[in-house]
C-alpha cells in the first residue's frame, strides 16, 4: 500500500509507517509542499492509487461530491501526543489496510478506532 500524509499529519507517523515497510510519504516532500492545493493533493493520490491521510474535513466533502480522493483516512482525535497517534495507527492497521484495498473508501480514525462510510452516505 501507498499512502500519502496530508500537511497536519506529523512526519513522525510518516517515518513510523516507513518502518514497518509501508510506503509513506510526506505532503511537504512532493508538489509544492505545504503549498499544494487540496485539488492537487487528491489528483496526484488517486494518480497515484494512494491512500491518503489527513486531518482536513476538505477532503471528506471532496470526496463524497467529486469522489477524489478515492482512498481517504481522515484521523477525528483532536490534539495528542505522537506517540498515542502512532499507536492508534498500530492498532488498527490491519482494518486501514483492509478497508484501502477497495477501490473507493472513506474512513475516520477516532479513539474509538475506524469507521468506514459508505460513499453514498456523507457525515457531518
Amino acid at each position: 500500500m501507498r499512502v500519502l500524509c496530508d500537511v497536519h499529519v506529523p512526519y513522525g507517523l510518516v517515518s513510523r509507517l516507513r518502518q514497518t515497510g509501508i510506503d509513506a510519504t510526506h505532503v511537504n516532500r512532493l508538489l509544492n509542499g505545504s503549498e499544494t492545493t487540496d485539488s492537487a493533493i487528491a489528483a496526484y493520490v488517486d494518480a497515484n492509487d494512494m491512500l491518503l491521510i489527513t486531518k482536513d474535513g476538505d477532503f471528506r466533502d471532496s470526496h463524497f461530491l467529486r469522489g477524489t480522493p478515492a482512498r481517504l483516512l481522515r484521523i477525528t482525535l483532536g490534539n495528542l501526543s505522537n506517540a498515542e497517534l502512532t499507536a492508534l495507527f498500530e492498532a488498527h492497521w490491519g482494518t486501514i489496510t483492509q478497508l484501502a484495498e477497495q477501490s473507493c473508501c472513506y474512513m475516520e480514525l477516532s479513539r474509538a478506532g475506524i469507521v468506514r462510510f459508505p460513499r453514498n452516505s456523507p457525515t457531518s
